[in-house]
């Protein structure tokens, strides 16, 4: 249960990818990681603990065994979670009466979660200065918007199948006429700076229900972002509680999967291929020693995965479902939405089962399309055996969001063992776990 309580309280500081991140970082600190910054040099040393970000809403963590490695093993997960982003001029005056914000929908949201309850705005905001441009991360931390719905009595059809217009039903209410520009100047209040000042922003609704544990016996919790912050949270306590023999061991949350991945921060873009080439190279490993590194290394894609729903059994395959409190789901799929195969399947399973976690199969029923995840796009930039990995969860891209309070131990088990694990590769198709 503490587990629980401990990811609650790091979803309440990450109300947005940039949040997360530095949230993560603060964890990496702490813990005694050296950042690096991708404009300077690496100068790296065998036994040393790295991390770098890249638009400051990706991060890649990495510690280096003190006596050589043959290869990485890696965990990838995204920061970034269904939601409205605020456009370049949000406020604006309705029928005279109402400030509210212009906003876009970022990823494939359940729109209509969002209706009727207290929202805030949290993101990044460039600030001029008198040297330059500088980043200033942002959270309004309170109450501040809502998106009403409209009356039964003006829209009859709202309960048979109504569909949402984000242009039109979707703009939060932030204030009365006499509120705009209330939203700017509150910004640079909260930039130490003047309203001139504020260039451009990054910003994004969040709401503002706070995560809660529930049920007969305290078995489910319920909280926005646990798609994919919990794979992130997760991985996060593994890759602090393991330790490198043998290989280096990598931690990556990429950012924009939620919206294809195709980002200079997403799986779709070189940064978890640069990091790991820079760190091979500073560490005097050549060109070709790097790709043979690349070839016998392992990526776990942790994403969330669909747990069967109580009311809807019917939509799930019949012999590859699974269900929140049930351990670690592996998913599968023929047409690659996901990665695993049957050589990572059988690897990452076997790992689980040593380490005494529960495993579950997730397969899609033939009829029926599915989501894919940042697996199979990192896997074009850095080719490697991968298995695509998550947690059982209700109410996937809600605002408010459901799962098993049991699996957050389960993940942190099962990454802990997958890092601690040597997964050394003998020759095609065969390989040992030490």
């Amino acid at each position: 249960m503490s587990s629980v309580k401990s990811f609650i309280d790091f979803i309440a500081e990450s109300p947005s990818a940039f949040h997360a991140v530095h949230t993560i970082c603060y964890e990496l600190e702490t813990a005694g990681f050296t950042r690096l910054a991708e404009h300077e040099a690496y100068h790296l040393v065998p036994g040393g603990k790295y991390y770098v970000t890249r638009n400051r809403s990706a991060v890649i963590a990495f510690t280096i065994p003190e006596d050589g490695f043959t290869h990485f093993q890696i965990v990838a997960s995204h920061s970034d979670s269904p939601c409205f982003k605020l456009k370049h001029t949000a406020e604006e005056t309705a029928v005279g009466a109402f400030t509210r914000l212009n906003v876009e929908r970022y990823g494939g949201m359940i729109m209509s979660t969002w209706l009727d309850r207290p929202l805030s705005i949290a993101g990044r905001v460039m600030v001029r200065t008198e040297n330059g441009i500088r980043t200033e991360l942002v959270d309004l931390d309170r109450d501040a918007a809502l998106i009403p719905n409209m009356p039964i009595h003006f829209n009859r059809e709202v309960n048979d199948g109504y569909k949402f217009n984000a242009q039109s039903d979707m703009l939060p209410l932030f204030g009365d006429a006499g509120a705009k520009g209330a939203l700017t100047a509150e910004l640079a209040k909260l930039c130490e700076t003047e309203e001139k000042n504020i260039l451009a922003s990054d910003l994004f609704l969040y709401p503002r229900t706070p995560g809660s544990v529930w049920g007969a016996k305290g078995e489910y919790f319920s909280a926005p972002r646990i798609d994919d912050l919990e794979c992130a949270y997760t991985s996060l306590r593994a890759f602090l509680a393991a330790k490198a023999q043998g290989h280096v061991n990598v931690f990556a949350v990429m950012d924009n999967e939620e919206v294809g991945s195709g980002s200079k921060q997403g799986a779709d873009s070189t940064f978890l291929t640069d990091t790991l080439s820079r760190a091979a190279a500073s560490l005097d490993v050549g060109e070709s020693a790097f790709k043979a590194m690349l070839t016998s290394s392992f990526m776990v894609s942790a994403d969330n995965a669909h747990a069967v729903h109580p009311n809807h059994p019917e939509k799930y395959d019949a012999t590859n479902r699974c269900f929140m409190n049930g351990g670690v789901v592996i998913k599968h799929n023929a047409n690659q939405k996901y990665t695993t195969d049957a050589v990572s399947c059988a690897i990452f399973e076997t790992i689980c089962k040593t380490a005494g976690v529960p495993v579950q199969h997730f397969a899609n029923r033939s009829d029926i399309l599915g989501g894919s995840t940042l697996g199979n796009i990192a896997n074009a930039h850095a080719s490697m055996n991968t298995v695509d990995i998550g947690l059982a969860q209700l109410a996937m891209h809600s605002s408010y969001e459901t799962a098993g309070c049991a699996d957050v131990a389960h993940m942190i088990a099962a990454l802990t063992a997958f890092y601690n694990a040597d997964i050394k590769t003998t020759a095609d198709g065969s390989y040992v776990i030490e």
